[in-house]
């Protein structure tokens, strides 16, 4: 099988491109670097995080284990972003943030930013079936990089790539928020208000099943009351009544009272 841009003896000079199995050349790396806002030392680990195993009979010279290591690698840098970002956020907001930033179409989406699609290397029939532009490969290579920068570079460099490439969608996540209480807190954060307080005004119905009203007071803003059947469901309507006042939360969006 032909292949495009399979391993050959790695070449450093800038002005060198590797030719592809129908001629075309692939773009300089030096580019794609500008991009990232990394320069290797060693060029050979960017080459490889852009080898898909269909060019690599061997599969070991593919992006495959750069691919593991960045996934940690990135899972710790947006754990640390969040942590940073959001100093009062609960482990579980953290958490659901962590898997939106983290999923596939995100790691794919932000490979599209850098340009990768041009850079791979791929066998000929991934050629024909227009993997340039499939998520789930770009997804890999988008990790495949981030490990790549951090054996290049350390922790250091490998953080400073990710925060470029994932810092804006840490403060608009692309899938909305479906946990009312967390959206509320952000919505808070973001204008300057104290952290939103849940107090219990009363409960009703039989012991084993007794329903909760919550209150949620933000500042001197007029509070919100709402009932559950338990104090967590309770806090979480207080919170989805509170932004609906706001005209923050319309009928489309998701609470999440699982």
């Amino acid at each position: 099988m032909a292949l495009d841009g399979a391993l050959e003896p790695h070449v450093l000079d800038d002005q060198v491109s590797k030719t592809t199995d129908s001629g075309r050349k692939l773009p300089e790396l030096s580019r794609l670097e500008d991009r990232l806002g990394h320069r290797f030392r060693d060029r050979a680990l960017l080459e490889t995080a852009l080898t898909h195993m269909s060019a690599d009979p061997r599969r070991i010279a593919s992006y495959q284990r750069l691919e593991f290591l960045g996934d940690r690698v990135l899972g710790l840098s947006v754990a640390d972003m969040l942590f940073t970002t959001y100093p009062q956020a609960e482990e579980g907001d953290m958490s659901r943030r962590l898997a939106d930033l983290v999923r596939r179409e995100t790691c794919a989406a932000v490979a599209s930013a850098w340009d990768v699609g041009p850079h791979l290397r791929l066998g000929e029939g991934e050629i024909l079936s227009g993997a340039r532009k499939n998520k789930a490969i770009l997804a890999d290579a988008c990790e495949a990089i981030i490990g790549a920068v951090f054996i290049d570079g350390g922790y250091g460099a490998a953080r400073k790539l990710v925060e470029a490439g994932f810092g804006e969608r840490l403060l608009t996540p692309a899938t909305p928020l479906r946990d009312a209480k967390t959206a509320l807190q952000e919505w808070a954060q973001g204008q300057g208000h104290p952290t939103p307080t849940y107090s219990e005004r009363g409960r009703s119905g039989p012991d084993h099943a007794p329903i909760f009203r919550i209150a949620v007071r933000i500042g001197s803003l007029a509070e919100a009351e709402a009932e559950g059947r338990s104090k967590r469901l309770a806090e979480q309507a207080a919170a989805e009544a509170f932004l609906r006042r706001q005209g923050l939360w319309n009928e489309g969006a998701e609470a999440d009272h699982g």
